[in-house]
């Protein structure tokens, strides 16, 4: 029995990443986010796309003492020796409300566009998309993914700048401009006016790079892979996890 790949293989005097050598094609001339990109679509992104998808990482790298980075200080404080323990307590928690919002938007953004024999060709035609796509939604019971964010009320402002740079580097697609659509016709059937916010632009522009929408998570998760280590290490330098519970110990309230 064989077991196939075309990702890497090693044997006792080199490494091959990619059908490269990685001593000699990659180690000092690829950088990491470009490898990241190269290692799921198995081809090099365009310098277009890697400027997008570096931003996409970036803006998700990292939103203060979220619940995912409170687990991960938590972990390391019980658990002091065991970095990959606090690291991966703090991936985890990457669902629905927190961090999995990219992959959600992408694949309602995804949905919405299937089946149509060619994009719309106004905006008015993408404001009607996008109208059909939050009704469905709707009708189904769910959220509109990538609506709404518990702090930025007034509009997330990662939002603009991605959009301004997917258009920048001439990746600005059908994805993220059904995504803008949904931000100017929503208050007409939600009765209110909600954010765009940067998850969900990021799950957008993600998919008008051609990357499967199953594996945008995985992204997410490798942005904020990066905040939680910065998270951890400064718990070493300053730790809070102790006093964090401390404090919610002194609050609970036992109740038999």
């Amino acid at each position: 029995m064989t077991y196939t790949t075309s990702i890497g293989t090693a044997d006792a005097t080199s490494i091959q990443l990619l059908g490269h050598d990685l001593t000699s094609e990659l180690i000092g001339q690829v950088g990491f986010a470009e490898l990241a990109y190269w290692l799921v679509a198995l081809r090099r992104p365009t310098p277009g796309e890697l400027r997008v998808f570096e931003s996409v990482l970036v803006a998700l790298a990292d939103h203060g003492l979220t619940p995912s980075v409170i687990a991960a200080r938590l972990t390391l404080t019980g658990a002091p020796e065991s970095v990959q323990g606090a690291l991966a307590a703090g991936l985890l928690g990457g669902g629905s409300r927190y961090l999995g919002v990219t992959e959600d938007c992408g694949a309602f953004l995804v949905d919405a566009l299937a089946g149509l024999e060619s994009p719309p060709a106004t905006e008015a035609e993408w404001d009607d998309l996008a109208r059909r796509a939050i009704v469905e939604r709707r009708a189904s019971g769910r959220y509109v993914p990538g609506l709404g964010h518990p702090l930025h009320k007034d509009g997330d402002p990662r939002t603009p700048v991605l959009f301004a740079i997917a258009e920048e580097a001439g990746y600005l697609g059908p994805h993220l401009t059904l995504f803008a659509a949904i931000g100017r016709v929503h208050p007409e059937i939600l009765g209110r006016t909600l954010p765009l916010n940067g998850a969900g632009v990021c799950g957008a522009a993600l998919c008008d790079l051609g990357l499967p929408v199953q594996i945008l998570r995985g992204f997410a998760l490798l942005a904020r892979t990066a905040g939680l280590l910065g998270h951890i290490a400064e718990e070493m330098r300053r730790p809070i996890g102790q006093d964090i519970y401390d404090q919610v110990d002194r609050a609970a309230v036992y109740e038999p």
